[in-house]
């Protein structure tokens, strides 16, 4: 039996830590909303031409866009069989709603939407020393996992840089954008009965032990 998860919460909460997590455990197929513009992007398909415009001028890529790109990866096969863990995907009530409708076509639900809860002053605290890797993306942090080498990855030997969105403005910018668009759709989940609240702001294995308790609950 497969298991359909989404991750919600803030920038800087851990969702692609334990995304990565009930991937390798649970064996579940994760999807992220960024990776997914940039395959489309990358194959040059009718979609990512059209995301790629809306983010070469820094605007976001309409939900009618989102909506399509998730909807096709949703119908793959794969997906079905194993199961999926969706982050950054559905961000606003109108692309939760049609997340609802393309489940209920394939004859498919949602087992847990899972609120990742983390305060403010965390979060601020984990980003602003984040630092990511320019060739394999891996992340660093210049407290709580600093590179063994200043400025270069310990797995590839690549530079690494702090991306612009996790610049302390920005960082509050995005805050403020997930609270007056986001935030709503957890609410959305919490009328269903689907919303499982966890603590994020505990140890990565703690907040997956959580969550590993309350999708088997």
């Amino acid at each position: 039996m497969s298991t359909r998860l989404i991750l919600i919460g803030p920038p800087g909460v851990g969702k692609g830590t334990q995304s990565a997590l009930l991937h390798a455990r649970l064996g579940l197929k994760t999807m992220s909303s960024g990776d997914i513009f940039r395959k489309e992007i990358e194959a040059e398909t009718d979609l990512g031409r059209m995301a790629q415009r809306y983010i070469q001028h820094g605007e976001l890529v309409p939900n009618g866009v989102t909506i399509e790109m998730m909807a096709k990866r949703l119908r793959d096969e794969d997906t079905r069989k194993k199961g999926f863990v969706l982050d950054g995907f559905p961000r606003t009530d109108r692309q939760a709603e049609a997340l609802d409708e393309i489940l209920f076509e394939m004859d498919m639900g949602l087992d847990k939407v899972i609120s990742i809860e983390v305060p403010e002053e965390t979060i601020l605290h984990r980003l602003a020393g984040r630092m990511g890797c320019t060739k394999c993306g891996e992340i660093y942090h210049s407290r709580n996992k600093p590179p063994m080498r200043e400025g270069l990855c310990d797995k590839c030997n690549g530079p690494l840089f702090v991306r612009t969105d996790d610049q302390p403005q920005t960082i509050l910018e995005r805050l403020r954008v997930f609270k007056e668009t986001t935030e709503p759709v957890i609410g959305y989940y919490e009328k269903t009965g689907t919303l499982l609240r966890v603590d994020g702001s505990v140890g990565p294995e703690e907040t997956y032990q959580e969550i590993l308790a309350g999708i088997t609950a």
